[in-house]
């Protein structure tokens, strides 16, 4: 079986880790290939939404530690020669995941984990299965979110909370998640799925450029100054007004019925 699947329903691409044996502990390996279909989806037009989750019981658990006591893979003995070689020669995958403009869903449906932790960070929106926990034991193991996690963490949480969840490095429920704002939506089990396609489904019949231009403001907000950053919304707000999107967003208002959005 490949250790990443793809799934295509409708507009709405899910890319599932797929190693349930090993709760998705990520291999060097599966990064590539993550990195790979990441830009995939962000450069196929017929992807509005994308959801990342994980097989059978676990979302990820983080690098596997196997291939890490073997010396092989990024967390190798490694460190120095496998580990360092992954960063310093190929790009890395949360970086990816952070330039996207397409927007991801992080849906938690199991533990998640050191790497698997960053990466669900990484996600533009989180929903989590009341099954599933968040694992940020990086101090319990003697190394820190090296995939995002430091420069996600202050920026969801403040600065004392995030000194709070990575320094005390204690498991969080679904519900505990939820009410720090580490995650979205906390949901039982056994509707998560549901949840998640609904979300999923309602973002992709919005306008997928009026999403995508969000998501690059957003992002462009987070180093700009607020009158800087004024003119570069200006800019986007006239180009989308010249587009399809904007002309049918406004005939559906006014005759009263559902837009059928093209991305043009």
């Amino acid at each position: 079986m490949p250790e990443i699947t793809i799934e295509d329903r409708g507009p709405v691409r899910w890319l599932t880790l797929n190693r349930p044996e090993v709760m998705n502990a990520i291999t060097s390996e599966m990064l590539d290939l993550l990195n790979t279909e990441l830009k995939k989806a962000d450069d196929d037009r017929d992807v509005r939404v994308l959801v990342i989750t994980g097989a059978g019981r676990g979302f990820c658990t983080g690098l596997d530690l196997k291939q890490a006591a073997a010396g092989e893979g990024i967390g190798g003995s490694g460190l120095a020669n496998a580990g360092a070689r992954h960063y310093s020669t190929r790009e890395i995958c949360t970086v990816t995941l952070q330039r996207m403009d397409k927007p991801v869903i992080a849906a938690i449906n199991g533990p998640a984990a050191g790497y698997g932790l960053d990466l669900s960070l990484g996600c533009d929106i989180r929903i989590m299965s009341d099954a599933a926990v968040l694992m940020p034991g990086f101090a319990k193991m003697g190394v820190i979110p090296e995939s995002g996690g430091t420069w996600y963490l202050p920026r969801l949480l403040g600065w004392a909370k995030a000194c709070e969840v990575s320094m005390l490095g204690e498991n969080l429920s679904a519900e505990q998640s939820e009410g720090y704002g580490l995650v979205n939506k906390a949901v039982p089990h056994e509707e998560f799925e549901a949840v998640v396609e609904d979300w999923a489904n309602r973002i992709a019949a919005n306008a997928p450029l009026a999403i995508q231009e969000m998501k690059r403001l957003f992002r462009h907000g987070l180093t700009q100054d607020f009158e800087s950053h004024s003119h570069h919304v200006l800019m986007s707000v006239l180009n989308l007004f010249k587009s399809e999107d904007f002309k049918e967003g406004v005939q559906s208002f006014v005759t009263r019925r559902k837009p059928e959005f093209k991305g043009k």
